[in-house]
Protein backbone atom coordinates (compact mmCIF):
# COMPACT_ATOMS: atom_id res chain seq x y z
CA UNK A 1 0.00 0.00 0.00
CA UNK A 2 1.06 3.28 -0.95
CA UNK A 3 0.99 6.08 1.78
CA UNK A 4 1.31 9.75 1.49
CA UNK A 5 1.93 12.96 3.74
CA UNK A 6 2.27 16.50 2.93
CA UNK A 7 4.05 18.42 5.04
CA UNK A 8 3.59 22.37 4.57
CA UNK A 9 5.83 24.77 6.67
CA UNK A 10 5.13 28.50 7.10
CA UNK A 11 8.32 30.37 7.76
CA UNK A 12 8.11 33.85 9.51
CA UNK A 13 8.35 35.95 6.38
CA UNK A 14 4.77 34.38 4.88
CA UNK A 15 6.66 31.98 2.39
CA UNK A 16 5.35 28.73 2.52
CA UNK A 17 6.96 25.26 2.39
CA UNK A 18 5.51 21.92 1.05
CA UNK A 19 7.15 18.96 1.45
CA UNK A 20 5.50 15.46 0.03
CA UNK A 21 7.19 12.44 1.50
CA UNK A 22 5.75 8.86 -0.44
CA UNK A 23 6.04 5.27 1.63
CA UNK A 24 5.45 2.58 -0.11
CA UNK A 25 5.47 -0.68 1.73
CA UNK A 26 6.67 -3.03 -1.16
CA UNK A 27 3.48 -5.09 -2.10
CA UNK A 28 4.06 -4.85 -6.15
CA UNK A 29 5.48 -6.57 -7.86
CA UNK A 30 9.05 -5.19 -9.42
CA UNK A 31 8.22 -5.41 -12.91
CA UNK A 32 10.37 -7.55 -15.05
CA UNK A 33 12.50 -9.73 -12.87
CA UNK A 34 9.16 -12.06 -12.03
CA UNK A 35 8.54 -12.34 -15.43
CA UNK A 36 12.73 -13.50 -16.15
CA UNK A 37 12.50 -15.41 -14.11
CA UNK A 38 9.18 -17.70 -15.17
CA UNK A 39 10.84 -17.72 -18.80
CA UNK A 40 14.08 -19.18 -17.07
CA UNK A 41 11.98 -21.82 -15.47
CA UNK A 42 10.00 -22.75 -18.62
CA UNK A 43 13.06 -23.07 -20.85
CA UNK A 44 14.45 -24.57 -17.97
CA UNK A 45 11.58 -27.65 -17.93
CA UNK A 46 11.39 -27.84 -21.84
CA UNK A 47 15.05 -28.51 -21.98
CA UNK A 48 14.68 -31.22 -19.07
CA UNK A 49 11.90 -32.79 -21.17
CA UNK A 50 13.91 -32.83 -24.43
CA UNK A 51 16.64 -34.36 -22.53
CA UNK A 52 14.31 -37.09 -20.96
CA UNK A 53 13.13 -37.84 -24.35
CA UNK A 54 16.14 -37.93 -25.58
CA UNK A 55 17.39 -40.73 -22.80
CA UNK A 56 14.77 -42.65 -23.18
CA UNK A 57 14.54 -43.44 -27.03
CA UNK A 58 18.34 -43.83 -26.59
CA UNK A 59 17.67 -46.76 -23.95
CA UNK A 60 14.79 -48.23 -26.47
CA UNK A 61 17.78 -47.97 -29.51
CA UNK A 62 19.83 -49.81 -26.62
CA UNK A 63 17.40 -52.39 -25.65
CA UNK A 64 16.84 -52.80 -29.33
CA UNK A 65 20.64 -53.57 -30.51
CA UNK A 66 20.51 -56.28 -27.65
CA UNK A 67 17.87 -57.99 -28.86
CA UNK A 68 18.99 -58.06 -32.13
CA UNK A 69 22.24 -59.28 -30.91
CA UNK A 70 20.91 -61.90 -29.40
CA UNK A 71 18.82 -62.90 -32.14
CA UNK A 72 21.86 -63.20 -33.96
CA UNK A 73 23.59 -65.34 -31.27
CA UNK A 74 20.75 -67.80 -30.98
CA UNK A 75 20.46 -68.19 -35.20
CA UNK A 76 24.42 -68.99 -34.62
CA UNK A 77 23.97 -71.38 -32.07
CA UNK A 78 21.18 -72.99 -34.68
CA UNK A 79 23.51 -72.94 -37.15
CA UNK A 80 26.57 -75.12 -34.95
CA UNK A 81 23.73 -77.15 -33.85
CA UNK A 82 22.84 -78.23 -37.41
CA UNK A 83 26.38 -78.88 -38.60
CA UNK A 84 27.35 -80.71 -35.99
CA UNK A 85 24.47 -82.91 -36.61
CA UNK A 86 25.44 -83.20 -39.77
CA UNK A 87 28.94 -84.18 -38.72
CA UNK A 88 27.65 -86.65 -36.51
CA UNK A 89 25.16 -88.50 -39.55
CA UNK A 90 28.30 -88.33 -42.08
CA UNK A 91 30.43 -90.06 -39.69
CA UNK A 92 28.30 -93.03 -38.22
CA UNK A 93 26.58 -93.20 -42.12
CA UNK A 94 30.44 -94.18 -43.47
Amino acid sequence: MVEERVVEVERPGGATHTHTTVYDDGARSSGGAGWLIAVVLVVAVLVGLYMFSNMSSSSARKDNAIAAAADDVGKAASKVGDAAETAANKATSQ
